[in-house]
């Protein structure tokens, strides 16, 4: 007897998983300095038309395809893969990416993760009060992460315990799968981190002038410096590329995980209407809540030129260094401070879980493994995997994971379907496709641009990339010389990765054929 798939409980279910899928840390962090550092106003410009070119069609390519190949119990990309393309031997390989990416991700997503639920405890019991300075807060950060010893931390066990903690409740989640877990967690997390993401900034609205001495660092001016365009930022491929960039980043199409969590669909559940829902409700999180938290309050605080140096700094430091001095200086700034790192952890944990179910529904559907025995499979390797993550932080490790599973490997996975769908399958079987069940329908002009426009599009990405950066990177120009052989250690590993998750694709498919046979000499 056939072992019975998952199903989401509901289609709200599914929208707020898909949605918490989507909202991550980038939406807080990654957003403003992406914006503030490309051209202010005028980024989003490129990054709209990215949205409607790129983001929303991918969203529902992935949709259609998950939903798709779940109607043949398959809730991966080598399997969805396959049913699309079944005529190909190796078309099974590409999806690997599809399992590869995520996997990669959450091996050092989670330990990122860890901080912001250790830092909503140092905001509640006044472990870093009394910071007033960028360098002392940055200190503090380097202390935490275990990176240098300093009157605040002697060592990693503070930062290792948090690792440990949201570990576990990653795994927690996963083990009572889609219904009971997943849906579960995300039903309460993300209402919890819009209400937080709102009481934070109607706070940051209500700021006044902090300084009377400098009238001019206000808050319409602090606005105003996100979101005044600088038309000539538009002359720059670098801007367009990062707003390219940034839709693949907060929207996480082209990973592998939309493609799992629609496997789960029915036939007949609408694609069109509940991925606009998702993504509608990534853009909400992202460009009016994030926009209008972290660089206008660093502008009333720290000035323009604070605020470009904020911005050159980095999301982390934006994050971890700038908006704890920040609550520092308001009334209640200790409560701000907790609610803003507990709605980055909301934030970071309904992606950490999504990232996680490619792997265990492969283990579960392509070699009927039960589901505790799947997550025990994944937290046992996964454990180990994020172990160079955290020991390794200062050698490039997390970088290097982050450019291949969280950067490059989306544009390449996102290439591969959207060619699959519109090209392989057929764009009129894949139109139809998109509509069976939908109580809206798609805009005709989104037929031209999945099947010519996205892939243009992303070929243009993929080899501006490889003209532009592709041999630097590849012979390490920028990696410091001491940490060169830390990152060539980093990418064999990943290679490893990838071919051990190929031969078990092999495996599995080697083992169906098998069974496949038998039935049939019985027959």
């Amino acid at each position: 007897m056939a072992k019975q798939r998952q199903a989401w409980g509901t289609r709200l279910g599914i929208i707020m998983a898909v949605a918490g899928s989507a909202i991550g840390l980038g939406n807080f962090l990654r957003f403003p300095v992406q914006a503030a550092s490309n051209g202010g106003g005028a980024f989003m410009i490129p990054y709209f038309i990215s949205l409607f070119l790129l983001g929303i069609p991918l969203m529902w390519i992935e949709w259609t395809l998950g939903r798709y190949g779940g109607g043949f119990e398959h809730g991966t990309a080598p399997g969805i893969f396959h049913t699309m393309w079944r005529k190909s031997r190796f078309i099974k390989y590409f999806g690997v990416i599809g399992i590869f990416g995520p996997l990669v991700i959450f091996i050092y997503y989670t330990y990122i993760e860890s901080w912001t639920l250790a830092y909503s405890f140092f905001a509640l019991t006044g472990k870093y009060s009394g910071l007033g300075t960028q360098e002392s807060m940055q200190s503090f950060l380097r202390g935490f992460q275990g990176l240098e010893k300093n009157l605040y931390f002697s060592g990693l066990g503070p930062s290792y315990l948090f690792f440990i903690i949201t570990f576990l409740a990653n795994i927690t989640v996963i083990y009572y799968g889609i219904k009971g877990g997943i849906e579960r967690l995300c039903k309460v997390a993300m209402p919890l981190l819009f209400i937080f993401g709102i009481i934070i900034m109607l706070r940051v609205l209500s700021l006044g002038i902090p300084d009377p001495s400098r009238p001019s660092w206000n808050l319409t001016n602090g606005l105003g410096f996100l979101w005044n365009p600088d038309f000539s930022a538009l002359r720059s491929a670098k801007v367009w590329l990062a707003a390219a960039g940034q839709i693949f980043f907060t929207l996480s199409v082209g990973i592998g995980v939309i493609l799992t969590y629609a496997s789960y669909l029915s036939k007949g559940d609408d694609v069109v209407l509940s991925g606009l829902s998702a993504v509608s409700t990534n853009e909400f999180a992202e460009v009016v809540i994030g926009g209008s938290i972290v660089i206008p309050a660093a502008f009333m605080f720290f000035g323009p030129q604070g605020v470009e140096q904020v911005a050159r700094a980095g999301a982390f430091n934006l994050g971890f260094v700038t908006m704890p001095l920040i609550f520092e200086r308001v009334i209640m700034g200790a409560f701000f401070g907790c609610i803003w790192f507990l709605l980055l952890f909301l934030a970071g944990i309904t992606s950490s879980v999504s990232l996680a179910q490619p792997a265990v529904a492969f283990l579960e559907d392509e070699f009927d493994i039960s589901r505790p025995r799947a997550v025990t499979i994944f937290g046992i390797v996964t454990f180990l995997l994020c172990q160079p993550s955290i020991f390794l932080l200062s050698k490039g490790v997390v970088n290097e994971l982050d450019f291949w599973g969280g950067t490059f490997c989306l544009v390449l996975f996102a290439t591969f379907e959207t060619i699959l769908f519109a090209w392989v399958f057929g764009m009129e079987r894949a139109w139809t496709e998109i509509h069976h069940g939908a109580d809206m329908r798609v805009p005709r002009v989104y037929k031209f641009i999945i099947k010519y426009v996205t892939p243009l599009f992303l070929l243009f990405i993929l080899g501006f990339w490889f003209y532009q950066d592709g041999i630097p990177t590849l012979m390490m120009k920028s990696v410091p010389q001491a940490d060169r052989p830390v990152v060539l250690a980093t990418r064999a590993g990943l290679i490893i990765l990838f071919l051990i998750l190929s031969y078990l694709v092999h495996v599995a498919w080697r083992k169906k054929r098998r069974a496949a046979n038998f039935k049939g000499a019985k027959a």
